[in-house]
């Protein structure tokens, strides 16, 4: 049996504006991340074997760096990508905040609309994880829970700001 991760959330916008939250820089940042943090693109490729690579700051803390490896891509429907901790050169590196985070995870959103409004599921996998990255990822399922819901909490707001597609 696999481990994972999975949030649903609702958003009260369409489809279509969901998904380019999801895959427009310009809309990302002003979302996208951990409450109060500053947020900076470095590369976007919103595409199948595209990266998405960025960084994330505490007020009171080191630059974290995150890269996105896109491996599937269905506008509106469906968005597929592994996802790394990096250097800012956008190699691997382990995970800032504990050392047996596991080095990969499979993210798997989809999008789904009825009556103009937008179901999102995450899905969220660690890859080829060893038994001290899959015992981490077990005990950290219901804080990396809590992270996504906020972020979709904070994209709630942003969507209600600019309403259109």
């Amino acid at each position: 049996m696999s481990t994972q991760i999975k949030v649903t959330h609702t958003f009260n916008a369409p489809r279509e504006l969901v998904f380019k939250a999801f895959t427009e820089s310009d809309h990302l940042k002003n979302w996208w991340g951990p409450k109060g943090w500053t947020f900076e693109v470095l590369k976007s490729d919103f595409l199948p074997g595209g990266v998405f690579h960025y960084s994330q700051k505490p007020a009171d803390g080191n630059v974290m760096w995150v890269k996105f490896v896109y491996s599937e891509m269905i506008t509106p429907e469906k968005i597929v990508y592994s996802s790394f901790f990096s250097d800012e050169e956008g190699n691997t590196v382990r995970a800032p905040f504990h050392a047996n985070w596991p080095v990969e995870t499979l993210n798997t959103i989809t999008f789904s609309e009825a009556e103009g409004k937008t179901n999102l599921t995450m899905i969220v996998a660690p890859v080829s994880p060893t038994e001290e990255e899959l015992k981490t990822f077990e005990d950290s399922k219901e804080m990396a829970k809590e992270g996504y819901s906020g972020t979709y909490y904070q994209l709630d707001e942003y969507l209600t700001k600019i309403k259109t597609v």
